[in-house]
């Protein structure tokens, strides 16, 4: 890995940190909705970090799960159980953000959260052995 390419994981993984957190404090301050979502892009920037790695990206979040699935899921690369909780998350913050009357639970960002940490580190255990 060249040292741009280095650098830019490093940043990703960074972002990632920062968004827990954030989501760490919102959750305490008692807003779910607001934790959920940082939960979800600590995942999300942990997996532009993997992807960087192979030069791969995705205009949409749709595309960055999907291509994060094919290159580091489908070959075992990835924790499948912990890969999951990033479409969960997705899922999740997208009817939280978007649909109306819809907020989730403490309960529910309290869960993404801890799935966000597993991920975060399952991703650097990924990067480590690059």
């Amino acid at each position: 890995m060249n040292d741009d390419l280095r650098s830019l994981v490093e940043y990703r993984l960074d972002e990632a940190h920062e968004s827990i957190e954030e989501a760490v404090l919102l959750l305490h301050d008692g807003k779910p909705r607001g934790a959920l979502s940082r939960a979800y892009y600590a995942m999300f920037y942990a997996t532009l970090a993997l992807l960087a790695i192979k030069e791969l990206g995705a205009s949409k979040h749709s595309g960055v799960i999907r291509l994060f699935h094919e290159h580091y899921v489908q070959d075992g690369t990835f924790e499948k159980e912990i890969a999951r909780s990033l479409s969960v998350a997705f899922d999740l913050r997208n009817k939280s953000d978007y649909r109306e009357l819809i907020s989730p639970s403490r309960e529910e960002a309290q869960d993404t959260l801890e799935a966000a940490k597993k991920f975060v580190a399952e991703a650097e255990r990924v990067v480590a052995q690059r």
